[in-house]
C-alpha cells in the first residue's frame, strides 16, 4: 500500500484516490519573471518522479502545472529588459521548459497561465463577494479570513497569533491585516482586464484556486508545491476554494517538498543566492543533477554543494559502468553463442525478487528515492559479484537472468526518471570513443595471444592514464570509464 505525507494531517496516510485509478494532481509552478533555479527544478523532478511512479503501479494521472504570468515583479523585470510582460513571460516560460527537458522531466498534462483564465478567476472571486467570503474596497477585492473557520489548518497557525504577530504592509481599506487580495487595480499604465470592480489583474492565490477547480474539478487528490508555500498561499487557496465551493477537501493530498538552502539560507531570486539551472547545465548533465536531487527524500531540505553533486556524478557513474558492461556481456554472449556454463539461477531470482520488493517498498514510503537508489546500489552489487565470480559461465538460462537483471536495473531508473541516454557518457562522442576503446582492447587481446605482454601492458597503462579502467575477468574483458577525457 502506498503512503504518504500529508501536510494538512501531519502525517502518513494510505493513498486512496477519489476516483478508482485516476489520479488529479495539481503543482504550482513558478512566476516567470527570470531563469529558473534548482529550487524550482527540484520540485519540477520530484513531482515528476512521483507522477511517474503512481504511473507505475497502475494509475492513470492528469497532472497541472500553472504559470504566474502576470504581477509587479514580471511588470519591473520587462522594463529592465526593454519587453512587454507577454515578451517576458514567454521568454522565460520557454527557458523554463528547455531546462527541465534536460532533465527528462515530462511535460505536464497541461499547462495553464493565470492570463489565459481571467474569466474562470474573476467568476471565482465573484462567488466569494456573493457568499460574504470577499468585500470591494476602491476597486480591489479582499478576502475576509475571518469568515472561513478552517484558516490555519495546513499551516497548523492560529489567526489570532497570525494577527498579533503578523509583518504585513498596513493596508487601511483591509478590515483585517490578515485579509488577502483576490483582486488588485494594476499600476497605471500596465496591462489589466475588465471587471465588476473596475480594471485590474488578479492577486497570486486565487489563480491557483481557479485554474485547478477548472481543470481538474472542485475536490482532487494531490496538491504539491515547495514547503515555503504553505503559508500563505496554499493556506489562502484552501480558504477561498472552500468558501467558494462549499466542498472539503479542496485537495486531499498536500504534498510538499523541502527547500534547496545555500550556505544555510534558502535559494531564492530575492536573496540573489541561487545558480540558475542554465549555469548548472554548464558543469554537470541532467541526469547528473537529477540523480543529485534524488539521493535526498523530497521532504528534506538540501545543502547545496558544487561538492555535492560532484559525489552525486561519481556515484552515478557506478550504475552507468554495470549498465554498459552489461550490455557488452550481452552483445558479446549472443555473438560468440555456444558458451556452456551455469549459475545458481534460484538464488539469483531470489535476490532480483528481493530487490524488486525493496525498491516498490520504498517509493512507497512516501516516495523515498533516497532509500530507492540505495537499493539500485545493491543490486549493482549484486549483478558485478555474479558476473565477476571465477565459477561464473554463460548458458542460455544464465542469459535470460542477466537480462532480466539488466531490464529491472532499467526499470527503477525509468522510474526515477533517470534517462542516460541523455548523459555525456551516452552521446554521439562517446560512441565513437566505445568503438575506439574496443578497437584498442581487441589488439591488446592479440598482443596477449601472442605473448606480447609489454604491448598489452602499454595498452592498458595508456588507456588507465587516460582514466579508463580495464579489468581481465573470467568472462572476457571489461572497462570502465573513471573521469573524463
Amino acid at each position: 500500500m502506498l503512503r504518504v505525507y500529508n501536510t494538512l494531517t501531519k502525517g502518513k496516510e494510505d493513498f486512496k484516490t477519489i476516483k478508482e485509478n485516476r489520479v488529479m494532481m495539481y503543482v504550482c509552478g513558478l512566476t516567470v519573471q527570470n531563469y529558473s533555479h534548482l529550487g524550482h527544478i527540484r520540485s519540477a523532478v520530484n513531482y515528476d518522479v512521483i507522477r511517474r511512479y503512481l504511473e507505475y503501479k497502475g494509475y492513470g494521472v492528469t497532472y497541472v502545472q500553472n504559470f504566474t504570468d502576470i504581477n509587479e515583479k514580471i511588470v519591473a523585470r520587462a522594463k529592465e529588459e526593454g519587453m512587454t510582460t507577454a515578451e517576458l513571460a514567454e521568454k522565460y516560460t520557454g527557458a523554463y521548459l528547455d531546462d527541465i527537458e534536460k532533465l527528462n522531466v515530462r511535460r505536464a498534462s497541461k499547462y495553464v497561465k493565470a492570463t489565459e483564465n481571467i474569466d474562470a478567476i474573476i467568476d471565482m472571486i465573484e462567488k466569494l463577494v456573493d457568499r460574504g467570503y470577499a468585500y470591494e474596497a476602491d476597486g480591489n477585492v479582499y478576502f475576509s479570513v475571518d469568515k472561513f473557520e478552517g484558516y490555519g489548518k495546513l499551516s497548523g497557525r492560529n489567526l489570532e497569533d497570525m494577527q498579533a504577530g503578523a509583518r504585513i504592509e498596513v493596508v487601511e481599506e483591509k478590515k483585517n491585516p490578515m485579509d488577502f487580495a483576490l483582486w488588485k487595480k494594476a499600476p497605471e499604465g500596465e496591462k489589466e482586464w475588465e471587471s465588476p470592480w473596475g480594471k485590474g489583474w488578479p492577486g497570486w492565490h486565487i489563480e491557483c484556486s481557479a485554474m485547478s477547480t477548472k481543470y481538474l474539478g472542485e475536490s482532487f487528490d494531490i496538491h504539491g508545491g515547495g514547503s515555503d508555500l504553505i503559508f500563505p498561499h496554499h493556506e489562502n487557496e484552501i480558504a477561498q476554494s472552500e468558501a467558494c465551493t462549499g466542498k472539503e477537501p479542496f485537495a486531499k493530498y498536500w504534498l510538499h517538498n523541502g527547500s534547496v538552502n545555500l550556505k544555510g539560507e534558502k535559494m531564492s531570486k530575492s536573496l540573489g543566492n541561487f545558480f540558475t539551472t542554465r549555469e548548472l547545465l554548464k558543469k554537470f548533465t541532467g541526469p547528473e543533477i537529477r540523480y543529485f536531487l534524488l539521493t535526498k527524500h523530497y521532504r528534506s531540505p538540501i545543502d547545496f554543494t558544487l561538492e555535492e553533486v560532484e559525489n552525486a556524478r561519481t556515484s552515478m557513474k557506478r550504475i552507468i559502468n554495470t549498465i554498459n558492461n552489461l550490455e557488452r556481456f550481452i552483445d558479446s554472449a549472443i555473438e560468440k553463442g555456444g558458451q556452456t556454463i551455469e549459475i545458481d539461477e534460484e538464488e539469483f531470482v531470489d535476490i532480483s525478487a528481493a530487490r524488486q520488493k525493496a525498491f516498490e517498498e520504498s517509493m512507497d514510503d512516501d516516495f523515498n528515492t533516497a532509500r530507492a537508489i540505495g537499493v539500485i546500489h545493491e543490486l549493482v552489487k549484486d549483478i558485478n559479484k555474479l558476473i565477476n565470480v571465477q565459477e561464473f559461465v554463460l548458458t542460455e538460462k544464465s542469459l535470460l537472468l542477466i537480462k532480466e537483471a539488466y531490464s529491472l536495473l532499467n526499470q527503477f531508473m525509468d522510474i526515477l526518471g533517470l534517462d542516460l541516454s541523455n548523459n555525456q557518457e551516452n552521446n554521439a562522442d562517446a560512441e565513437i570513443i566505445d568503438k575506439l576503446i574496443t578497437l584498442m582492447l581487441d589488439v591488446r587481446g592479440e598482443a596477449r595471444d601472442s605473448k606480447n605482454w609489454k604491448l598489452a601492458d602499454m595498452i592498458r597503462d595508456g588507456l588507465n592514464n587516460l582514466g579508463f579502467v580495464i579489468k581481465d575477468t573470467p568472462q572476457g574483458v571489461v572497462w570502465e570509464r573513471e573521469s573524463d577525457v
